[in-house]
């Protein structure tokens, strides 16, 4: 059915029954809170909205795969009704009974061609039940207030009004996360005719009438828009412009990195370790991109150790720790093979980018089937706690002494040339140290290790060695003592 048919049928059923009409609402039209009518539309009357708040960023995807979806058409009423039961099917189950055991009990919103502006999802489960021959009761009619334009003729008007009315009452109701950043960023664009958003310069008076449309304060309308510039980053630095599924689950993760990126950059930051210069936060985004592309694969958690807090909870508030982890990551990454292309064509594209995220963490496994990725991440993190406890010798030296312990000293690799220099490093700090605080212990030491030795146990080849070192230590301790 074209437009021009929908008008004409839809304005035949509000002429018929405006004198006696299903009942009346107050919705906000045009900065106005006016009174409008309720009539049943049948359901063949209506078109799904593809920019329906609920799935925005999956039709933007399917768009930049040139995917158009033609909402007039079957092909596209049914892609448009998948994608609005798969992005809450558990609610979808318990609201579809309702519906049937009761009917639509929200009135929905139309505009005079039949686009729905709210009640997209319902009208999707009143379609559904049409078809199901499990349900008893069903109806051929959605509820829905006519607006007295077509989409095209107030955009804008009709944009305000969705978005007050799913961005302020219906996401509470569990849309997708991505889909406020995405729906701000649109809103703000439109608003300012603008090709991108500049963060160090907002529109104050869009800013205004997004909070007002959103029913948020300016600054978190400001947080939206900050995180969704991260976000196309994000997307860009792994190729997936514009195919903002592989967002999802992601949202804490974005949040952290876009209020380091605020605090960092600026190079003014006490919180950061110092000296550091932009470049170093440039050096933090992209790494944190990496960490945000594998999340499936180690506790969120884990992310907060990269930048958040202050400088001594975290790898950029130490000049050491960082260049540590930074130079690692980076070598880890430059040594991984070269990725292969992005299938813009690929029937089912989400799948095939999650399994290419997948690879490129996979492929940072180690001989052992260690991932270096989590590994380097899990090491820092271990160095920060040290770098805390610093003040706390008793529990660090209690830590390294049962570390040592649980090395299996009679194995093989044990004995490694390469193992055996750690072992005697180790031993030189230790040493050391001792020196410095308390000599009287190390002499305590070397006459517990001499006294330790079982001559008749030493091997025929080490005799001399052992005879040219003993007069050694005697030539040592006679010095020692003649100067003392």
């Amino acid at each position: 059915m074209n437009k021009e048919t929908r008008i004409k049928k839809i304005q035949e059923i509000v002429e018929r029954d405006k004198k006696d009409p299903f009942g009346k609402i107050e919705i906000p039209w045009q900065d106005e809170l006016e009174t409008m009518e309720v009539y049943k539309i049948p359901l063949d009357l209506l078109v799904y909205n593809k920019y329906n708040g609920r799935i925005l960023s999956r039709t933007k995807s399917l768009e930049k795969q040139n995917q158009q979806l033609d909402v007039e058409s079957d092909a596209g009423k049914l892609a448009i009704e998948k994608l609005l039961w798969d992005s809450k099917p558990d609610r979808n189950k318990k609201t579809q009974k309702n519906i049937s055991d009761y009917g639509q009990q929200k009135v929905g919103i139309i505009t005079k061609d039949g686009i729905i502006i709210d009640g997209n999802r319902r009208a999707m489960l009143l379609n559904k039940i049409l078809k199901d021959s499990s349900f008893t009761k069903k109806y051929n009619y959605f509820k829905a207030v006519v607006l007295p334009v077509t989409l095209d003729e107030n955009p804008l008007e009709i944009e305000k009004l969705e978005t007050s009315f799913q961005m302020g009452e219906d996401e509470k109701l569990g849309y997708n996360a991505t889909e406020k950043y995405i729906k701000a960023k649109g809103i703000y664009l439109r608003l300012t005719k603008l090709p991108e958003i500049n963060p160090a310069k907002f529109d104050e008076n869009a800013v205004n009438e997004i909070a007002d449309w959103m029913g948020e304060t300016n600054g978190e309308v400001k947080k939206y828009l900050n995180t969704m510039v991260i976000m196309d980053q994000y997307l860009e630095y792994v190729e997936y412009e514009g195919i903002y599924t592989q967002l999802d689950d992601r949202e804490d993760q974005f949040l952290f990195l876009t209020k380091w990126l605020n605090n960092f950059y600026g190079e003014e930051s006490k919180r950061a370790f110092d000296g550091y210069t932009n470049l170093d936060v440039d050096d933090l985004r992209d790494i944190a991109f990496d960490y945000i592309r594998i999340r499936n694969h180690y506790d969120g958690k884990l992310f907060r150790d990269l930048g958040d807090g202050y400088s001594d909870k975290h790898f950029f508030g130490n000049r050491e720790v960082w260049k540590s982890f930074s130079s690692k990551h980076f070598n880890i990454v430059s040594d991984l093979p070269e990725e292969p292309k992005v299938d813009f064509d690929s029937t089912n594209l989400e799948a095939h980018l999650n399994s290419r995220d997948n690879q490129f963490f996979e492929s940072a496994n180690d001989a052992k089937g260690e991932n270096q990725f989590i590994d380097n991440l899990k090491e820092h993190q271990q160095l920060v706690g040290y770098n805390k406890a610093a003040d706390e010798p008793e529990k660090l030296v209690k830590r390294a002494s049962q570390t040592f312990d649980a090395i299996k000293t009679n194995h093989s690799a044990f004995q490694k040339p390469e193992v055996q220099k750690l072992v005697e490093e180790l031993s030189n700090k230790i040493f050391a140290t001792l020196q410095k605080k308390s000599p009287s212990k190390i002499l305590s030491h070397i006459i517990n290790l001499l006294e330790s030795i079982d001559v008749d146990k030493i091997p025929d080849s080490e005799i001399e060695a052992v005879q040219t070192k003993c007069k050694k230590v005697q030539q040592i301790g006679y010095q020692i003592n003649k100067q003392l």
